[in-house]
């Protein structure tokens, strides 16, 4: 039993080991008192056994307390009027009541073995002196172990809401991680796809210019993979400016053209970068599904807020949000702000985000428009 005591309650350490101190005075008693019998020596013993088993047994579960709790008491009631130290049995008895999760079971259970101290005091008329320090330890080491409990009680839950603050960190870095993956992959395959495919076309007719597509395959790849490890490292993006001309550069190689117009602003960098990777998503999806031949950009600040204008000329249409645009969606929501499409002669993606009246970003260079 007591290495199950070790095992369950390793924070205790050797402590509980130390508090079987106060059986002395039980114990002592006898050798004391001098003349006595082989019975009293006999009966003394086995209470000492009974108290060592029950006393390992509270420290074993919550029931266990309990357990320990009533044969301490038990076992003070009887010795008691005999042995003036059988009295150290009502603290221990304190001490497990104290240990009870609820408080208020806690004070009341030990206001009761503080009576039967008392009472049983009283009628078998000890002294002062022997039944004085019984009452006041008791009182003493449950109301500290109801402390403790209290304490023992609130850091549990403090671990717990720790531990869950660290599991929705994890969750949410590896939901950030998808969402930039995903931005990031979706965007640059798109571009080295549509540059293989002209580079291919270009390898009978024009050898030069098929070269030059399949080293800005390379040189795109290269930046993929410096992006991938920025993104996995908490960069995000290079930048609103950066984006654009990557756009630029993306939507030429499909043959659409690019419309742009950036009114300046200065923008915290949490906002800059969810506009940036919502040009890199939002221009992915005008190469990738629009069948479009002109694609317009514009940001915009208007009372506080900024916002941002993705729109095509191609078919439209008003599929289930995919995961990029689901991405895109909780980062702006994030920053407190809304994203909405619409889908009528082509598509439109329109994001607002309010700006902090005290800014604190770098500004942007108001952009021209250009085809």
């Amino acid at each position: 039993m007591a290495m199950r005591f070790l095992h369950k309650h390793k924070e205790l350490g050797w402590t509980p080991y130390f508090w079987t101190v106060y059986i002395s005075f039980f114990l002592a008693y006898p050798a004391m008192k001098g003349n006595t019998s082989v019975l009293e020596w006999t009966l003394t013993t086995l209470g000492a056994i009974v108290f060592f088993i029950f006393y390992f047994v509270g420290y074993s579960s919550d029931r266990g307390r309990i357990t320990a709790m009533i044969v301490m008491t038990a076992l003070a009631a009887i010795y008691y009027p005999f042995n003036p130290g059988a009295g150290s049995f009502f603290i221990y008895a304190g001490a497990f009541a104290g240990w009870q999760r609820s408080t208020r079971t806690a004070a009341w259970t030990i206001a009761g073995i503080e009576a039967i101290a008392i009472a049983e005091s009283i009628v078998t008329h000890m002294p002062v002196f022997a039944w004085f320090w019984p009452v006041i330890f008791t009182i003493l080491i449950g109301a500290t172990n109801m402390h403790q409990q209290q304490r023992a009680a609130a850091n549990a839950r403090l671990r717990l809401a720790h531990d869950e603050i660290e599991h929705l960190a994890k969750v949410a870095e590896r939901e950030r991680i998808a969402r930039d993956l995903h931005d990031l992959l979706g965007h640059t395959l798109s571009l080295i796809i549509l540059k293989s495919e002209l580079a291919s076309k270009l390898a009978d007719r024009d050898i030069d210019r098929a070269r030059s597509e399949i080293r800005d395959v390379e040189r795109i790849s290269r930046d993929a993979l410096a992006q991938v490890r920025n993104a996995v490292g908490g960069f995000r993006s290079r930048g609103l400016q950066a984006e654009v001309e990557s756009a630029r550069e993306t939507l030429s190689a499909a043959n659409v053209a690019l419309d742009v117009a950036i009114e300046t602003a200065t923008l915290p960098p949490s906002h800059e970068a969810v506009l940036a990777l919502a040009i890199r998503e939002g221009v992915t999806n005008v190469v990738r599904h629009a069948r479009a031949t002109k694609c317009t950009i514009r940001v915009r600040t208007t009372n506080g807020v900024i916002a941002l204008t993705i729109s095509d000329d191609g078919h439209g249409g008003a599929s289930a949000f995919g995961n990029g645009l689901i991405g895109m969606s909780e980062r702006v929501a994030s920053l407190g702000g809304t994203l909405t499409r619409t889908s009528q002669r082509g598509t439109t993606l329109t994001i607002t985000i309010p700006i902090a009246a005290e800014g604190g970003g770098a500004p942007l260079s108001a952009v021209e428009r250009s085809a």
